[in-house]
């Protein structure tokens, strides 16, 4: 998996007509900053409104998954979402000229086949991970559905589905790399039973259906007069089918495509938790609704997890080494207290503070039994805070933070040498005149040494 946020290069448009709606959009996919995400924007409309894409936005999953934000409603998201996925592309604005991505051909490999002749750029900020640290469990008795991310630091995913039928029957598909996702899921197609169509048609769905974007199965005998009727249904001059198959003939890409198309709709919804996922995902006889109700427990999981203790891999490259500290900071030897920026977006930042007896101030402070002072805890969680204002002006080198107060501060535990110091700090409101208001924690480990809220503010230097 890719360590750095990706976007692509250059603007790239696909144009179709949507599967349930039926109008022909043009959907323009546009490079986009870094912390940026997903985010779609209906450009038909007055205001050209925004959508994040995010679980909370979920307001329909007739056969599909539906956002709406802002007065924009953004229909079938899922097939779009899953090769923003395969791709490993963060952050990305799509300009929609109408309410559904077009269907294209029913998978995900026409968008990713759009998305890369415009070829991807590396940004420098690290990819914001969820890490899964102990199980999620997801379970629906009524429609017999189970899912659950398991900790790996990997992202695979694993599906089982179960038709009762004799066309399908039970049928499996892994993903073992996200790389792999190309090559062995995208060109999964969706698809629905015969006995679904004249529901779905009549529910004002499938308008955009066509033997060209989804595979319809026949699990029963076909009467001529209904092969009429859905060659009507398709606007086809003629459909046919074997006695029990596939509408029309079509071949299958592979022999378990319907399970492959689960597992992309698996990992397009679940990108609306709105962070690459590092977990093992088992789902057995997944859809849409149960993987929305499963995003919105792992997003509440994950929001949990910010009152904790920031993840740190050595192995990593940092947002900001050292030598990058210093052309932002002004502080020099011996009152630079940080050695590493780990995390950095619009509201919080993390860092990292190696503590060795080589401290200056361990000459003096307890020599015999060595205790970092609690002041320069602060001091050393200020700074990182600084980073996070000076993150909010283009020329951060030209500008210096000062600490203007704190509040609520309690030390819970002595940092002594040897220890790693996680620091993270937060906004609590949005930054004013170049004021700052920060909740600021610090970890040894998983244990909460010290905490503060503070204030801060950049002043530009004469």
């Amino acid at each position: 998996m890719k360590n750095k946020q990706h976007t692509i290069k250059r603007p790239v448009t696909v144009s179709g007509v949507g599967l349930h709606t039926g109008v022909i959009s043009n959907m323009t996919f546009n490079p986009a900053p870094a912390n940026h995400g997903i985010k779609f924007q209906r450009i038909d409309l007055e205001t050209r409104p925004i959508v994040d894409a995010d679980v909370d936005y979920v307001v329909d999953l007739s056969r599909g998954t539906t956002i709406e934000h802002n007065g924009a409603r953004i229909n079938t998201v899922e097939h779009t979402l899953a090769a923003l996925v395969g791709l490993e592309i963060d952050n990305v604005l799509i300009q929609l000229d109408g309410p559904e991505p077009p269907i294209m051909d029913g998978s995900s490999r026409m968008f990713i086949d759009a998305l890369e002749t415009v070829g991807f750029e590396e940004q420098n900020a690290l990819r914001n991970f969820y890490e899964v640290t102990e199980s999620i469990r997801y379970k629906d008795p009524e429609r017999d559905v189970e899912i659950a991310a398991l900790p790996l630091d990997d992202f695979r995913v694993t599906v089982m589905v179960d038709y009762n039928s004799p066309v399908l029957g039970s049928q499996h598909a892994s993903l073992n790399h996200i790389s792999d996702f190309k090559k062995e899921i995208s060109s999964s197609r969706t698809f629905c039973f015969l006995h679904e169509l004249e529901m779905l048609h009549k529910n004002n769905l499938i308008k955009g259906g066509d033997l060209n974007n989804a595979i319809v199965v026949v699990d029963r005998v076909v009467k001529e007069d209904e092969l009429d009727y859905l060659a009507a249904l398709f606007n086809k001059p003629k459909v046919e089918v074997r006695q029990e198959g596939i509408l029309n003939n079509v071949e299958l890409r592979h022999k378990n495509e319907p399970a492959r198309h689960k597992l992309l709709d698996v990992v397009g919804d679940l990108a609306l938790i709105g962070r690459p996922l590092k977990a093992q995902i088992l789902a057995a006889r997944p859809g849409h609704a149960a993987n929305v109700a499963f995003a919105k427990k792992v997003k509440k999981e994950m929001q949990l997890a910010k009152n904790s203790a920031p993840q740190y891999d050595p192995k990593i490259d940092p947002v900001m080494d050292i030598n990058q500290i210093m052309q932002i900071l002004p502080h020099r030897y011996p009152f630079l207290l940080i050695d590493k920026i780990i995390h950095l977006d619009d509201t919080m930042v993390a860092g990292i503070k190696n503590v060795t007896m080589n401290e200056h101030f361990f000459l003096g402070h307890f020599p015999g039994n060595p205790v970092m002072p609690g002041v320069l805890q602060i001091e050393a969680m200020a700074q990182i805070g600084g980073i996070l204002v000076l993150n909010t002006v283009p020329d951060p080198e030209n500008y210096t933070p000062y600490f203007l107060g704190i509040d609520k501060c309690k030390f819970r535990k002595m940092v002594v040498p040897g220890d790693t110091l996680k620091f993270k700090c937060e906004l609590t409101a949005p930054i004013k005149r170049g004021i700052a208001q920060m909740n600021g924690t610090a970890y040894v480990g998983n244990t909460l040494v010290c905490e503060a809220a503070m204030t801060a503010r950049i002043v530009k230097n004469q």
